[in-house]
């Protein structure tokens, strides 16, 4: 997921910068939420920390804004899980722990950025800009699940140490699949975005490319990473990563 600067840092592609918050004060959380989306990013919200960990095994977010004291799992308990986990996905922290030593604490955990409670909104929506305007990240431009690791700049794909060869429509339909782990694709949405068309089930391409590729990277491992969900689709399983 390869960070770009353009439309002050609103857009990536055609998708929007997509920010997770992780707050259980659920009024807060949505004035943040409506203030991000006025800001044309777009953002989701969970109120406790396991659900946290949930939404970011099975989802890719550009910034995760995360409160400390949250139930179930500390903030700094789920800071702790997703860079155990090598997950860099920037943290911004907002919590109303003050202190110098919790800043420092958190920084040194991993996180990106602390903001303390009360906050002005205008600071909130500086300090995401600024940490986009940091650059790419090592993990921005990767894709990863398990042992199948995907480069989005220069479109290579790895499972463990073995080097994948795909075809154009190979590669744009995996990355789909990756980008999406842990849901339910229709064929009707991965003909949309791998073809641009739909041809309302008149041919079975994508269960022939599925074939494919499942072919190139399940064959041989005990881990199957792609799913067949009869009558709805396919779906690629989460790993966790190695």
């Amino acid at each position: 997921m390869l960070f770009r600067t353009i439309l002050n840092f609103r857009i990536k592609g055609s998708v929007l910068m997509k920010i997770l918050i992780v707050e259980d004060e659920k009024d807060l959380a949505k004035i943040i939420k409506k203030r991000l989306e006025r800001e044309n990013f777009t953002a989701e919200i969970v109120h406790d920390g396991e659900a946290a960990v949930d939404k970011t095994i099975i989802n890719e977010y550009d910034l995760i804004i995360l409160d400390i004291m949250i139930p179930k799992k500390d903030g700094l308990e789920v800071l702790s899980e997703l860079r155990e986990w090598k997950d860099k996905t920037p943290v911004l922290i907002l919590t109303a722990r003050d202190s110098l030593e919790d800043k420092v604490q958190g920084l040194n955990m991993g996180a990106d950025d602390y903001l303390t409670k009360p906050f002005a909104f205008e600071e909130l929506i500086a300090r995401i800009k600024t940490i986009f305007r940091r650059g790419v990240k090592e993990h921005s431009n990767t894709l990863k699940n398990g042992d199948l690791l995907i480069n989005t700049v220069d479109y290579t794909v790895k499972r463990g140490e073995k080097i994948i060869e795909l075809t154009s429509k190979e590669y744009a339909l995996l990355e789909y699949l990756m980008r999406n782990r842990g849901n339910v694709l229709s064929r009707s949405q991965i003909e949309e975005h791998v073809w641009g068309y739909m041809s309302g089930n008149n041919t079975n391409i994508v269960d022939v490319y599925i074939r494919f590729i499942r072919k190139k990277i399940d064959e041989g491992h005990e881990n199957k990473f792609l799913e067949t969900v009869r009558g709805r689709g396919y779906k690629m399983k989460v790993f966790k990563d190695e």
